[in-house]
């Protein structure tokens, strides 16, 4: 059994995609949700799939690298990050060396970096009149959005395309293409493979 650990920091539908798609597989098991946000929606999501849940705070994440031990004792195999907001740190890139994706809602690396999330992407790919957007999904390195890409699929956008009309078109890309494309890396990991 390989099992996958998601971040998230919002409310979650992206990861709740995911549980449901590995709900009933023998396989591949989402085993864990770890939010930065106490009281996120996501938290929620992962009760009614009944997949536990860790809360951390800024200190344990960079400071304490506490989650590294809980990635152990969950043998997490695999890390996602669903709208996960921090800067992933050093220790943990090493750890999850292409263990680890992240789903960006524009095609990069246009519209990608620091602060470049949610409805800012969508606002900024508007206002520059862009004719399509879509989603990337990629490893996760030290640099928000600079990971080698694994996967992107597109829309077409028209001129009276609302910022709000944007957002819908990409989440339709995320929940169709996300939890397959996760599954197909799971797949692919080592057999030997494990948490670091």
């Amino acid at each position: 059994m390989k099992n996958i650990a998601i971040f998230a920091s919002g409310s979650g539908t992206n990861a709740e995609k995911i549980m449901q798609h590995f709900e009933h597989n023998a396989e591949i098991c989402v085993s864990l949700i770890v939010c930065n946000k106490p009281g996120a929606k996501v938290l929620e999501r992962a009760a009614k799939y009944r997949v536990p849940t860790e809360v951390i705070t800024r200190q344990s994440f960079y400071e304490e690298k506490s989650i590294l031990k809980i990635l152990n004792e969950y043998g997490i195999d695999f890390v996602v990050l669903a709208g996960f907001l921090w800067l992933v740190p050093p220790y943990l890139v090493k750890a999850y060396d292409r263990r680890m994706v992240n789903i960006h809602p524009a095609l990069l690396p246009k519209y990608g970096g620091k602060g470049m999330y949610g409805m800012n992407v969508h606002r900024a790919v508007c206002e520059a009149k862009e004719p399509q957007s879509g989603i990337t999904i990629h490893y996760v390195n030290e640099d928000y959005d600079e990971g080698d890409i694994v996967f992107q699929a597109t829309c077409a956008i028209d001129e009276n395309d609302t910022p709000d009309d944007i957002a819908e078109k990409v989440r339709q890309l995320e929940h169709r293409y996300f939890p397959g494309v996760v599954e197909q890396l799971v797949r692919q990991l080592p057999s030997t493979g494990g948490a670091p």
